[in-house]
């Protein structure tokens, strides 16, 4: 079968299925009679610029550039905070939030929205948060900031 409708086949079910993993979209394209290596799947993937993204059920999809994306905001963005926080630990003046994976990214944007004085900034990976924040702010201070304005997912 041609690149062309391979392209169009992921493109298809990316488009019509919550898709987690690599596994899982060759066994779909498997069933609609294309032969596929993880490999190809993978170099295929990558021209249609194809990423992953947050999603409620599933933890993270694939997704299209261009595809709809829905926009979390005030009490949404609690609520995935609430459930993709794990642990926070200090060092110096920096903090470390450990998430499920793929909730960082989530998270680090609920915490940069908050625009708060005590934060330098952040830097999120898929799973793990860095919180840097600025000279003189001690390490209760960025904590009592971090579980004020965002109650009941960094109190522990």
């Amino acid at each position: 079968m041609s690149r062309t409708k391979r392209l169009l086949e992921i493109s298809k079910l990316i488009k019509n299925h919550k898709i987690g993993n690599q596994e899982e979209l060759l066994a779909m394209l498997n069933e609609k009679g294309f032969s596929y290596t993880q490999a190809t799947l993978s170099r295929d993937l990558k021209a249609l610029k194809a990423g992953k993204i947050a999603d409620e059920e599933r933890g993270h999809i694939y997704a299209l550039p261009g595809d709809e994306v829905k926009i979390y905001t005030g009490d949404e963005i609690k609520g995935a905070v609430n459930k993709g926080y794990l642990s926070i630990e200090y060092s110096a003046n920096m903090a470390v939030i450990k998430t499920l994976p793929g909730f960082a990214s989530g998270i680090a944007l609920r915490i940069d929205s908050l625009k708060a004085f005590e934060i330098l900034g952040t830097i999120a990976g898929d799973d793990t948060i860095l919180v840097i924040s600025r000279e003189g702010i001690s390490r209760q201070d960025l904590h009592n900031m971090l579980t004020r304005e965002i109650p009941a997912s960094l109190n522990n």
